[in-house]
């Protein structure tokens, strides 16, 4: 009964490390790198999909993304689903290649990117401590149908505390690496 309690908070609090993850790739540095165009959609014949699924996105150089679609009508959606991202990107077209060049960050946008990391990671650990407390609740009602004995409860509390320390060390880890990467020049 505890096991389970115990198994269902870490595999909560992984899916948490893991969305942390993808929202910093989300978060553009200097460099070129595919992953930031993972949130693009584009329109193919009347669904929007990823653009993963319409064209090759490849790293040209350290600053230019190159996107060559599958389908010659696909250049302009594609075009214009970047264009309509949040991503601040300007495509350039040359024939059925779309280069993507990544702006140099300015020293304000790097504070701006750095703010945006911190709060998904702050998102991330309050996610965590929730699933903390949820279990924590749990284990509580095992001990008040008295399924379990104190000890075990402050037991099991324990071992909550450490997964939940040890995911929030994770997170923290990941918008280390996160800002180093924004503050590289």
């Amino acid at each position: 009964m505890i096991d389970d309690i115990k198994q269902d908070a870490e595999e909560r609090m992984q899916k948490s490390v893991k969305a942390v993850i993808d929202n910093f790739k989300k978060i553009r540095t200097g460099r070129a790198h595919p992953s930031i165009l993972d949130s693009v959609k584009v329109s193919y014949y009347g669904s929007d999909v990823p653009l993963s699924q319409v064209a090759n996105v490849n790293v040209e150089d350290a600053r230019t993304l190159s996107i060559t679609p599958w389908e010659r009508p696909m250049v302009p959606e594609i075009e214009k689903a970047i264009m309509k991202s949040d991503l601040g990107l300007n495509p350039s077209t040359a024939g059925t290649v779309i280069r993507v060049p990544m702006p140099a960050l300015t020293e304000e946008t790097r504070k701006v990117f750095i703010r945006q990391a911190r709060g998904e990671a702050e998102g991330a650990r309050v996610a965590i401590r929730n699933i903390r407390r949820d279990a924590n609740g749990d284990i509580k009602d095992l001990q008040k149908e008295k399924e379990i004995t104190e000890d075990e409860q402050r037991q099991a509390e324990d071992a909550i505390q450490k997964l939940t320390d040890k995911y929030i060390a994770e997170v923290e880890s990941h918008l280390q690496n996160k800002e180093k990467d924004l503050m590289e020049i």
